[in-house]
């Protein structure tokens, strides 16, 4: 059975365009919306494990949507390509929304938008 997951990025945590933000509020309140089938978290999915994550993730056909939440979208699809491209995984089913510089609040607006929009 395919799934709709919700993978999130907030480079390390360290970075200060994520620090107005509660990674995990954000996380639960897409979560209790039910919107997505899984909610997922990484700390840097630009890094190599963040590539073999992704390919463990996508590998096998069980998600068929997958929504990132991180930084520039544009900037998302070319960092993931290999990544994808190992899964066997269509890259025009990975939708992005930059959630740099935001509150919580702010952030889960921007990704309940994202999903709705579909």
């Amino acid at each position: 059975m395919a799934q709709k997951g919700l993978l999130m990025c907030v480079c390390q945590g360290t970075c200060p365009s994520f620090q107005k933000m509660n990674i995990f509020d954000v996380a639960n309140a897409i979560r209790r919306e039910n919107l997505i089938d899984y909610v997922a978290i990484h700390p840097q999915l630009c890094s190599t494990d963040g590539d073999k994550f992704l390919t463990t993730l996508l590998k096998g056909d069980m998600t068929d949507k997958l929504y990132i939440a991180a930084c520039d979208p544009t900037m998302q699809v070319k960092m993931f390509r290999d990544a994808l491209e190992a899964a066997g995984f269509d890259k025009n089913n990975i939708q992005g929304v930059d959630i740099r510089n935001m509150t919580t609040e702010q952030a889960v607006a921007a990704i309940e938008a994202m999903i709705k929009s579909e």
